[in-house]
């Protein structure tokens, strides 16, 4: 069991914490950092995300829009990071461009798995609670604020 704990990060993370008496981090969607902690401050005050362990745990509220030109630039113009989330209210498509897989949507109550190499579409006004792999989000967050500070020089 003691080998298990190792080749899990956020098992290992979640040790430490309790073994140096530290408190396993708790938070109500709403009150999580905006922008990521000042991390992605360009990002709107709709999202909000904090890095736990070896996941970035992110509430997004956000009015209906298609997100697909967000990932432009990236590797395939699709967005690298797979999502784990819940949908507290509204619809959220995802499509995967240049591929044979069917769009998914979720939709108020769904719990759901979006892998990477897709596109979103929010065609409701939503509200969102996502578990990211936290270096797969960075990577494409950090993208988007580039590509929002571009927008805002020029």
């Amino acid at each position: 069991m003691q080998e298990n704990l190792r080749r899990c990060s956020f098992t290992t993370y979640t040790a430490h914490l309790l073994k140096t008496g530290g408190q396993m981090p708790v938070s109500k969607p709403q009150d999580l950092p905006r922008g990521g902690g000042g991390r992605w401050p360009l990002c709107g005050a709709g999202f909000r995300s904090v890095q736990w362990g070896d996941l970035e745990v992110g509430y997004t509220e956000t009015d209906a829009g298609d997100h697909t030109l967000l990932y432009q630039g990236l590797p395939g113009d699709v967005c690298p990071c797979p999502h784990y989330g819940y949908m507290f209210k509204g619809r959220l498509r995802c499509r995967y461009p240049g591929s044979d897989w069917p769009d998914e949507v979720a939709e108020e109550g769904d719990a759901y798995f979006f892998r990477a190499g897709h596109v979103l579409i929010y065609e409701e006004p939503s509200e969102v609670l996502e578990l990211n792999p936290a270096s797969a989000l960075q990577y494409m967050m950090d993208h988007i604020e580039e590509a929002a500070t571009r927008l805002s020089e020029g």
